[in-house]
C-alpha cells in the first residue's frame, strides 16, 4: 500500500475540493494511507472518511502579523515540513497556488508531485504573474492530470507529455437515484452551483424569465452557496425588477440535492468558462436533460454530445438558452430520451472507476521515481 498526500488550500464546497474529497474516501476504504493538507479550514467543508488525516500546514497565529511574501514562504515551509516528517509517495496538488505551493514544497524531498488543473487556463493563467510561475515552476512537475484535452493544449509539450486526462468522480450519492415518474415530478428548471460570476446565472434568469411567459406554470429553482460576489445580489435584483418572487426561488445549500434535483424537468448549465463541471456531471447522472454552454476549455463538450445525451448551446446566448429549455419542455419525450443517455455517465464517472484510474497513474509515477 502507498502513502498518498493530498493538497489544496481548504475543503469548503467547490469544486476541486468535492474531488479530493470523494477520491481521498475511496482510496482509504481501498486500504491506502491518505493525508489531506490543507490551508485553512471553513464551516461548510466536505467531510473526509475516519481513515484519512487531515493536516493544517497553513500559517500559524503568530504569522498573521508577518508581511505577504513571508507568509507566503512560511505556507511552503510547512508544506514542505510535512512531506520530510511523513515522506509521502506523491503528493497530488489541486487548483493554481496549491500546484505553485506542492512544486516548490517538495525540491530536494524526493516526493514527486501530481498537479491537478482545475479551472480553465486560458483565462485563469493568462495573467503576467500566473504566466511567471507556469514558466518557472510547471516543468518541475512530476506529472499533471488534466480534466480536458482543451486544457491540456493551452500548455507546452513537456507537461502535455507528462500528463493524463481523468474525469472528476460522480458524487456517490448521485449515482442510482431513482427516478421520479414524469407525472410526479414538479414543471420546473433547476440549477444548481455557487452563485458567482462566471457561472453567468443572470443569464438563466432571463432566458426563463422568457420562457415562463409562454409557460407559466413552470418555475425556476436554484440551489447553491452565495460566493459574496455579488452574484446573488444581482439574481435578487432580476427577480424584484421583474416581480418573480413566485416563478424564480434561489433555494440556497442543500444536504438533500440528489433528490431536489431529481425532481425538476430540465437541468441548465450557464458558465461562461469552466474547467469539467460537477454540477452538469451530477445532473447527467440523475438522468435530468440538461442544457448546457458549450463552455471553455471544453468541460460540457467532453461529457456532452449534442442531441444524444444532452443539449450544447454557445455561452453568454441567451436566446439559444431559451430554444434549448423550450425544447426540452415541449418536446417531452426527446427530453427524456436525453435523461437516459445522460445518466450512462455513471458507468464511466463513478468514484470506482475514477479512483482506479488515478490508482494506475499515482503507482506508475512512483514506480518510475523507485
Amino acid at each position: 500500500m502507498s502513502k498518498i498526500a493530498f493538497h489544496l488550500n481548504t475543503l469548503a464546497q467547490g469544486g476541486a475540493e468535492r474531488v479530493v474529497s470523494s477520491l481521498a474516501n475511496q482510496l482509504a476504504s481501498e486500504g491506502e494511507t491518505v493525508f489531506v493538507t490543507t490551508e485553512w479550514q471553513e464551516q461548510n467543508e466536505f467531510s473526509l472518511d475516519s481513515r484519512v488525516k487531515r493536516i493544517h500546514v497553513g500559517l500559524k497565529d503568530s504569522d498573521q502579523s508577518k508581511g505577504r511574501l513571508s507568509k507566503y514562504f512560511l505556507r511552503i515551509k510547512y508544506l514542505k515540513e510535512f512531506l520530510e516528517s511523513e515522506k509521502p509517495d506523491v503528493l497530488l496538488s489541486f487548483a493554481r497556488k496549491a500546484n505553485y505551493r506542492a512544486i516548490m514544497a517538495a525540491r530536494k524531498t524526493n516526493v514527486p508531485v501530481i498537479i491537478s488543473i482545475r479551472n480553465n487556463p486560458m483565462t485563469g493563467d493568462s495573467d503576467l504573474i500566473n504566466k511567471f510561475w507556469i514558466k518557472t515552476l510547471f516543468p518541475h512537475a512530476t506529472a499533471c492530470v488534466f480534466q480536458t484535452v482543451d486544457q491540456r493544449a493551452f500548455f507546452k509539450p513537456l507537461l502535455q507529455d507528462n500528463s493524463r486526462i481523468i474525469l472528476n468522480p460522480i458524487n456517490a450519492k448521485y449515482l442510482n437515484v431513482p427516478e421520479v415518474d414524469e407525472a410526479l415530478k414538479e414543471k420546473s428548471v433547476v440549477h444548481h452551483a455557487r452563485l458567482v460570476d462566471f457561472k453567468n446565472q443572470p443569464m438563466l434568469l432571463r432566458a426563463f424569465l422568457r420562457v415562463h411567459e409562454i409557460h407559466p406554470d413552470y418555475v425556476l429553482r436554484i440551489y447553491g452557496d452565495d460566493s459574496g460576489d455579488g452574484t446573488k445580489e444581482i439574481l435578487e435584483d432580476i427577480i424584484k425588477d421583474n416581480h418573480a418572487e413566485d416563478c424564480i426561488f434561489l433555494m440556497g445549500p442543500s444536504d438533500n440535492l440528489e433528490n431536489e434535483l431529481s425532481k425538476g424537468m430540465v437541468y441548465a448549465f450557464t458558465s461562461d468558462h469552466e474547467g469539467l463541471p460537477n454540477s452538469l456531471l451530477e445532473a447527467m447522472a440523475l438522468g435530468l436533460p440538461c442544457v448546457a454552454t458549450d463552455c471553455p476549455c471544453g468541460g460540457p463538450a467532453t461529457v456532452i454530445e449534442d442531441g444524444k445525451n444532452g443539449l450544447l448551446i454557445p455561452i453568454k446566448d441567451e436566446d439559444a438558452l431559451v430554444q434549448g429549455l423550450l425544447k426540452l419542455i415541449e418536446n417531452r419525450d426527446y427530453a427524456l430520451s436525453l435523461g437516459r443517455e445522460a445518466r450512462k455517465i455513471s458507468e464511466i464517472a463513478n468514484p470506482e472507476a475514477i479512483s482506479t484510474q488515478w490508482k494506475e497513474y499515482i503507482s506508475e509515477i512512483i514506480s518510475k521515481g523507485r
